[in-house]
């Protein structure tokens, strides 16, 4: 039903209250405006700035919660999502995902962001039918995706997979109705300041960087027939190359991973962001584990919050280089990346990982013991683990005691039973050590 002018003109101005609330940094249980027949429901932010962290799995989203995330973005397994190789959830797991969310007043964002063909739009349009009321906002770019979601009043993020890099193209999104536009990657500060008056911008700040234009690359549809455009890619430009001529001569390189992107890391220079005008900022990451999803999480939430020294940013930096990574870049942020922006490294350089040890078979509540059976490897009092569930998410605990019969003991290994405290753990989740390389 259409809205008299006198409705709208007051929704806009609760809306703006929200807007105001939200940035002068007021944390407000959540409201709802039920003036006119309007019922949207509202979550005020906790901070200033938002942080998105990626979610390809409930460990991961709970890691992502509990670390203190304001909005989580994620992938169905029904398909039409950038990371089709993550494990995603499927349209029967958003209540669940409203519930975990809402409980800390996490936003959620649904993604919808690759091409999609005729065949496919009745799919995509029952696909927001069912998920409006459990999320805050869908992430596309195809414009059929978005006049799905204007006919169904489903809020709309841009994705960064339209390649928005001017002011024109902001105030058009703009002007479509969209209330963010998530920038493209090719941009420097200078640049996302200007179209970041236009409108709310979002930006990445951390996580893996396409050699190609905002991901659209052939190479994964030509050597496997896996697009990237489809959220398909297996990113053939993280291996190493030989380059040999028709005759078969080859010829040595200094890095023969050439055409493997660093890391994006904006963490030394997130102020610079802050000042900028951006309002979002968000972690890529949907294939990653969860302890990754945790890690970026706490880092980028203190550097939000407030402005860190030096030293705090070494740390920071020093945090980040423990989970996934193949070395630290600036991405275009500060200048065109160059030759030092490309990694030497076909796999992780993280300075440590993670070895499987065994699944909790039973835990004891009261007094907080998780009986585990090791399948493998050695564990021994001071030992750092990391526990990983579907309803517990991502904790990292270090061994102060363990027990066989209940006799303590310094150490156990592979086909024994042991007792360790862990609090906050399930029966069924999988237990790891971690390990720091030398």
């Amino acid at each position: 039903m259409k809205k008299s002018p006198q409705c709208q003109e007051l929704w806009a101005k609760a809306t703006e209250r929200v807007e105001f609330l939200n940035t002068q940094k007021i944390g407000l249980p959540i409201c709802k405006l039920k003036q006119a027949g309007f019922a949207r429901q509202f979550f005020v932010s906790k901070h200033k700035y938002e942080l998105l962290a990626p979610a390809g799995s409930f460990p991961s989203l709970i890691a992502a919660v509990n670390a203190d995330a304001d909005a989580v973005y994620f992938g169905l397994q029904e398909g039409m999502n950038m990371r089709a190789g993550a494990k995603n959830f499927s349209l029967s797991d958003l209540p669940e995902i409203k519930k975990i969310c809402d409980a800390k007043r996490v936003k959620k964002y649904l993604t919808l962001n690759t091409i999609i063909y005729d065949n496919e739009l009745g799919k995509v349009e029952n696909i927001i039918k069912k998920a409006k009321k459990y999320i805050d906002a869908v992430i596309c770019w195809d414009l059929g995706v978005i006049q799905l979601c204007k006919k169904y009043k489903v809020p709309f993020h841009i994705s960064t997979q339209a390649s928005i890099a001017n002011i024109e193209s902001a105030k058009f999104y703009k002007k479509l109705g969209a209330e963010r536009v998530i920038l493209a990657r090719e941009l420097s500060i200078k640049q996302i300041k200007e179209i970041a008056k236009i409108m709310d911008v979002e930006v990445f700040i951390h996580g893996a960087m396409c050699v190609s234009v905002s991901g659209r690359c052939f190479t994964s549809q030509f050597l496997f027939g896996k697009s990237a455009n489809r959220g398909e890619c297996l990113q053939p430009c993280r291996r190493a190359y030989i380059v040999r001529d028709e005759d078969g001569n080859e010829l040595k390189l200094e890095n023969n991973t050439v055409m493997s992107a660093k890391d994006l890391c904006t963490l030394p220079f997130i102020e610079e962001l802050k000042r900028a005008g951006v309002r979002a900022f968000k972690i890529e990451g949907r294939n990653r584990e969860p302890e990754y999803v945790s890690a970026l999480t706490k880092v980028y939430r203190k550097a939000l919050d407030k402005k860190l020294n030096e030293k705090a940013i070494k740390e920071g930096v020093e945090e980040l280089k423990k989970v996934y990574t193949k070395g630290f870049s600036s991405g275009f942020y500060l200048g065109k990346p160059n030759i030092g922006d490309f990694s030497k490294e076909q796999h992780s350089s993280a300075t440590q990982r993670k070895e499987f040890i065994g699944i909790i078979y039973h835990y004891y509540p009261e007094p907080s013991v998780a009986a585990i059976k090791i399948q493998s490897g050695v564990i021994k009092v001071g030992d750092e683990l990391i526990i990983v569930g579907d309803k517990t998410g991502m904790i990292a605990h270090k061994i102060e005691r363990i027990e066989i019969n209940h006799q303590p003991f310094g150490w156990a290994d592979k086909g024994q039973e042991v007792g360790i405290k862990i609090p906050n753990v399930r029966k069924g989740d999988k237990v790891y050590l971690i390990i720091k390389k030398k």
